[in-house]
């Protein structure tokens, strides 16, 4: 039985990466695999996606009556789908007034859930957003925050409820109905071999070493960012400089000033311990 595979995560994770490097595991060809043509691994919230299946415009319903349609939306794709598929998804897992949760359980094979170390995240997020670190660490801690949540404008993406960096992390990692496995941006940096063959096991996907050396030499950072430099990326917010900016592990040394850094850490303290961001005295790791 076909479903689907959540790529899961709060912005600026690792996700994209992790899409363009499915791509060139399951094309295996002889060059890199076109990043705009990623769609392949649609996004969960995307407009046209929920128009084509439903037959309704979403410009017509309400941002609550589109989240009441959305698991109805997914169980048809896995239900027609003749093959497994990998989709991109913001939202927290959250659940709809009527207790069903946004994310149907018989329509999941399994979630990746992509975490990455808030610091580094906060200073990435504000990039992508052309925003303020400070506003951005706000942001963060805000239980209540979405993007594409403005109904005044027609956007390529439905709202998605982030809620707090840290309520989404715990909410796709404590969920009790589907599979989660959990993939650390510093483990896929640091240790990419094991950790992205590991990941291909998990979906089933081809994972000898050589297959996994290819496609992260395809998906390396400085490949991606050629490419959209050379061409653009259709998922870039208009307003960002770029998408690909560094893909570093603790950029956030070299911008974050010490008070904003205890800031994170104190928002986000128990959730980046229980994952291994802090050490005994409370100290980032990475």
């Amino acid at each position: 039985m076909n479903g689907i595979y959540w790529l899961a995560s709060y912005p600026k994770s690792g996700n994209t990466w992790f899409r363009a490097f499915l791509r060139n595991l399951q094309e295996n060809t002889d060059e890199p695999a076109d990043i705009n043509a990623l769609h392949q691994h649609p996004i969960a919230a995307s407009h046209w996606m929920f128009e084509d299946y439903t037959g309704l415009s979403a410009s017509d319903l309400t941002m609550d009556e589109i989240d009441e349609l959305r698991p109805d939306l997914y169980q048809k794709i896995a239900d027609e789908s003749k093959e497994d598929l990998f989709m991109k998804i913001h939202d927290a897992f959250t659940y709809l007034p009527d207790n069903r949760p946004m994310i149907p359980s018989k329509a999941t094979l399994g979630v990746f859930y992509f975490l990455r170390n808030p610091l580094d995240v906060a200073v990435s997020f504000a990039h992508h957003n052309a925003g303020t670190i400070d506003q951005t660490i706000s942001d963060m801690k805000n239980e209540k925050l979405s993007i594409y949540g403005n109904s005044k404008k027609l956007n390529s993406q439905l709202r998605q409820k982030l809620l707090s960096w840290n309520s989404h992390v715990n909410s796709w990692l404590n969920a009790s109905d589907v599979s989660v496995y959990l993939m650390r941006y510093e483990d896929m940096h640091l240790n990419p071999i094991p950790t992205f063959q590991a990941a291909a096991r998990f979906a089933n996907l081809p994972d000898t070493k050589e297959r996994i050396k290819k496609a992260l030499k395809f998906c390396d950072f400085n490949v991606l960012k050629k490419q959209e430099k050379d061409h653009g990326f259709r998922e870039k917010i208009p307003f960002a400089e770029s998408f690909f900016r560094k893909g570093k592990v603790g950029s956030w040394r070299e911008t974050l000033s010490n008070e904003q850094a205890q800031k994170i850490i104190d928002d986000h303290r128990d959730t980046m311990s229980r994952f291994g961001y802090l050490d005994g005295n409370e100290k980032p790791i990475f």
